[in-house]
């Protein structure tokens, strides 16, 4: 079958196959695959350390699943300068495109904010979602975007060190506790509670950073720069990423903690997504193998509207409405329950994507 072309000169195809994994990732998770895959293989397998991967970490370390967030954040910023000049010729004047940003921004954090209410199935004021951070980091980014390269990175290093001043001067002996640091006392002065999780709002303070790194990537895609170059210095960035990461962890200075996005995590979750970038864009846009992308890219474009479907339907409706056919038909037959709620899972990640596919198709595209 001929793979529909679905980028134009103006974007890259690498861009949108990044964004589209890294959605089709997250709605397998609202799919409930990965819970699925844990109760399929036994405690203590293979595939049971390999399914692991697609869960958080509970505090001090990092797995693949803690990835999946700094590279929304991060594809977020690469995307910025490209559709910033797009609106930019669409529309004219830098003032239409900030009331822009500010709407987008402000629907983000009520998308964030009303996700939290259908989780708690009543009204509630929480700030731990992505979209609620993501609006914060947009923000931050939209205002750095046209600022020198230097100026980007000071800032954002700037953002890390403050993460650091913060939560060290609020409990210097054990900064970094679950419950008990900076990030839970903003929590309980902003919504009376802590997360039962250790995930805390402040995050988007060191987060803004994947999203201003990614901006500078995007700045640097779109450089006069030759594509050695831009290769050379996305994988030397994400290099120095890792090592900073994972040396401040290994010394002991600072753990690499996700769910308060430590310092070191924020550089090791950077680096992995600044490498992740110059390996697609050198895959997909320089060696063209691309033949591959499209079952991800129907999912990147409209990567808002179906993180919001898969959050709010997909587990709560779609596969229960699924299980009553797959455990009808099929349980009868003796399959084991852990079998069909798989199967069920991948119905339901598949509905989902075709989904998309249909969008994709009637050329429907639900942007804010």
């Amino acid at each position: 079958m001929n793979q529909p072309q679905l980028t134009s000169q103006h974007r890259l195809v690498s861009l949108d196959a990044y964004r589209g994994i890294t959605m089709f990732l997250l709605i397998a998770e609202a799919a409930l695959v990965y819970s699925a895959l844990q109760d399929v293989f036994p405690e203590g397998s293979f595939g049971s350390g390999l399914v692991e991967q697609f869960t958080h970490h509970p505090w001090h370390g990092l797995r693949f699943w803690d990835l999946i967030q700094p590279f929304f954040m991060f594809i977020v910023g690469v995307a910025m300068p490209f559709s910033l000049n797009r609106r930019l010729a669409e529309v004219g004047g830098e003032g239409k495109v900030t009331r822009h940003i500010l709407k987008r921004c402000f629907l983000l954090f009520l998308f964030g904010v009303g996700l939290h209410c259908v989780y708690s199935q009543k009204l509630v004021f929480e700030l731990w979602n992505v979209l609620t951070q993501l609006s914060a980091t947009i923000l931050i980014t939209y205002f750095l975007i046209k600022q020198p390269a230097k100026i980007q990175l000071t800032v954002s290093i700037g953002l890390l060190v403050l993460t650091e001043i913060l939560y060290r001067l609020y409990n210097p002996g054990s900064p970094f506790v679950i419950g008990e640091n900076f990030g839970s006392y903003t929590d309980m002065i902003l919504m009376g509670k802590i997360n039962g999780g250790g995930w805390v709002a402040v995050n988007f303070i060191p987060t803004a950073a994947h999203t201003i790194w990614g901006a500078m990537c995007g700045n640097l895609l779109l450089s006069d720069k030759t594509i050695q170059a831009k290769i050379k210095t996305m994988v030397l960035a994400g290099t120095i990423g890792l090592i900073l990461g994972y040396g401040l962890d290994l010394s002991g200075i600072t753990p690499i903690i996700k769910r308060i996005s430590t310092s070191s995590f924020a550089f090791a979750s950077g680096g992995w997504a600044i490498l992740t970038l110059a390996f697609f864009y050198w895959m997909v846009d320089v060696k063209k193998v691309q033949s591959w992308t499209f079952a991800f890219l129907v999912v990147g474009m409209n990567s808002i509207f179906i993180y919001l479907f898969a959050e709010i339907l997909g587990h709560a409706w779609l596969f229960g409405f699924l299980k009553i056919f797959s455990f009808g038909f099929l349980e009868p037959l003796g399959i084991p329950e852990p079998l069909l709620l798989l199967l069920t899972a991948l119905l339901t990640l598949g509905g989902m994507w075709y989904l998309c596919y249909f969008l994709y198709k009637k050329k429907i595209f639900f942007k804010i």
